[in-house]
């Protein structure tokens, strides 16, 4: 379970979606989805592949439009926004996909820097050389500043990837599969940077997972996703204590068989 206990205002809600629908052609990926995620919340979005999991996070970030619902993202109505104000908002959210997304062609603090090219031109080197050190640090890979992706594992290419996110301050992270094809030991690291990213920078996060011990560790509130719809939310213990027919199959593919 969590190390420590995060302070989370119930108050603030940070994403707010209400009767989301989206479909591509004759299938219907998500059908009437509501979902609420608060200032200092971790929220675990679990399911089986195919369930409409990473089309909800490719929503939240505006990459996708839904065909029909509300999606409110720190008091934008993300489906309205296009150009400058949608960019805006992006810089709010910390969007980490399954592979790091790293440029082979740059070292790791290259791979940092990038963003803040970007999205803060003026910003003197100095300051982005000190920011660098800062989510380097917050990973646990300040050796790796000038190593090419190609020399990392795979768990340290996911840190990296999760470094560069934090180097804009994201209020809100958006993990997709963050345990996906990881050893037992390296899934435990990223379970447990996860919840260090929580307390360190006070974001509030979803995780896209089908991986219960991340959904356990990680979870402050945990969302099961079954064909397009929530079929049941709330802590860990009392979604996995009831024993009904989706659940206990889930519960017992990751821990029994």
């Amino acid at each position: 379970m969590k190390p420590f206990t995060p302070e989370i205002d119930y108050n603030n809600t940070v994403i707010r979606i209400r009767e989301l629908y989206k479909s591509f052609g004759n299938n219907h990926v998500l059908r009437g989805v509501d979902l609420d995620l608060h200032k200092g919340e971790n929220t675990v979005v679990l399911g089986r592949s195919g369930t409409g999991k990473s089309v909800l996070i490719k929503i939240i970030a505006g990459l996708l439009k839904p065909d029909a619902g509300t999606v409110n993202v720190l008091g934008e109505e993300v489906p309205a926004l296009d150009g400058k104000p949608l960019r805006d908002l992006r810089l709010k959210l910390g969007f980490c996909f399954q592979q790091g997304a790293l440029y082979d062609s740059m070292t790791v603090g290259e791979n940092l820097e990038f963003p803040l090219h970007r999205n803060e031109p003026s910003m003197r080197a100095e300051q982005r050389k000190k920011l660098v050190d800062i989510v380097l640090d917050a990973v646990g890979l300040s050796q790796t500043l000038n190593q090419m992706p190609s020399e990392l594992s795979g768990g340290q290419r996911k840190r990296i990837g999760i470094a560069r996110t934090l180097i804009l301050r994201p209020e809100i992270m958006l993990y997709d599969e963050p345990t996906a094809g990881l050893d037992p030991i390296t899934c435990t690291e990223i379970n447990n940077l996860i919840n260090e990213v929580q307390r360190r920078f006070q974001t509030s996060s979803i995780i896209i997972t089908h991986d219960l011990t991340c959904a356990k560790v990680t979870g402050d509130t945990i969302a099961v996703m079954d064909q397009g719809k929530f079929i049941k939310k709330g802590k860990f213990d009392e979604i996995f204590d009831s024993g009904e027919g989706l659940i206990k199959e889930f519960y017992d593919y990751n821990f029994i068989q």
